[in-house]
């Protein structure tokens, strides 16, 4: 008689190199994550790559395989064995002299980078940035933004989205609900803000129809003084699900950022608790990645639902693409 494998854990974790460990490859098959999000450290040619990827598919084949992949510096493919792409602010630059053609480049660019991961096995990208880009705050948005203009970012984001979702790939907004006025990079420390503005929401309530959206690591002192967004049911309940009108998928930043501190199993099920669908942990260390994993639990039906519905969305809005064609028209376009 065949054991029923276990359920997947409301978790996306990350792994520490470029090949699943024994000790990795156990605690998979133990406790199964929904997904994993590799990084250049697990990136390495594209037949290594292509071996770890067929790893995760054989422990749990319907693992949600992700990737941070904007363009610019956010990219974990890169030249020699995969093609480079323009940073978001190239975009809003060319939106700014010509709109039509901007909106085709953000769209091309979503659709190039979209193809490009598809090729390589992922579901997920972890783009489009929808913040704002704001002079004089931290760097760690700069030209990961489309602009300073929220009508700019809403329309330009929803493109480079629509072009993701035309290679079959799901799109995941970031980071609700805005992290563009930061003074401080949440890698490294908790940014603190008064409170939010419309022009902050604007581009995240106009990709609302977004199948995923990623939390902000920072702490708006009007809304809730004591936790930042990724851990505070206010905010995820009050702003992201009520006040933007957001539907769909949920995941944390990675909690592994020293924005947040404390134990990560602990720090997973305060992201799950405030509202999270589910957490995401990043380091690859598998003592973290163990406690993440024990502290989630598996996916309800309201998660299993939403998980179905991007599904569905990547699948209905897929194109058959000419990538040499889109590149040669954004190359045009973009003088790139």
């Amino acid at each position: 008689m065949r054991e029923t494998p276990p359920a997947s854990r409301a978790a996306i974790v990350g792994l520490s190199g470029p090949s699943l460990l024994p000790e990795e490859r156990d605690l998979l098959r133990e406790t199964p994550p929904l997904g994993v999000i590799l990084f250049k450290r697990n990136v390495d040619t594209p037949d290594r790559l292509a071996a770890l990827i067929g790893a995760l598919r054989d422990i749990v084949p319907d693992m949600l395989l992700c990737v941070d992949q904007e363009g610019g510096r956010v990219a974990r493919l890169r030249p020699p064995f995969w093609d480079a792409h323009p940073p978001a602010a190239a975009l809003g630059a060319l939106y700014a002299r010509e709109p039509k053609a901007g909106l085709r480049a953000a769209f091309l660019c979503g659709a190039l980078i979209g193809a490009q991961c598809a090729d390589a096995g992922f579901d997920l990208v972890c783009a489009p940035v929808l913040d704002l880009y704001v002079p004089g705050a931290d760097a760690v948005i700069g030209d990961r933004a489309f602009s300073a203009d929220p009508e700019a970012v809403s329309v330009l984001g929803a493109a480079f989205a629509d072009g993701l979702l035309a290679a079959g790939i799901q799109p995941v907004g970031k980071h609700a609900p805005g992290h563009g006025r930061s003074l401080v990079d949440s890698h490294l420390a908790l940014p603190e803000l008064d409170g939010l503005d419309e022009n902050d929401l604007l581009p995240f309530r106009a990709n609302r129809n977004l199948p995923w959206m990623m939390t902000a690591h920072i702490r708006y002192r009007a809304l809730d003084p004591d936790r930042p967004a990724t851990l505070s049911r206010t905010v995820i309940d009050e702003v992201l699900r009520r006040e933007l009108g957001f539907t769909g998928l949920i995941v944390s930043d990675d909690l592994s950022m020293h924005a947040v501190s404390g134990e990560p199993g602990a720090l997973a099920a305060s992201a799950l608790a405030a509202g999270c669908d589910l957490a995401l942990h990043c380091s690859g260390v598998l003592a973290e990645t163990r406690s993440v994993l024990a502290a989630s639990p598996p996916p309800d039906a309201a998660l299993r639902a939403r998980l179905e519905a991007a599904t569905a969305l990547a699948s209905a809005r897929k194109q058959t693409l000419d990538r040499a064609a889109l590149a040669a028209e954004r190359a045009r376009l973009l003088s790139w």
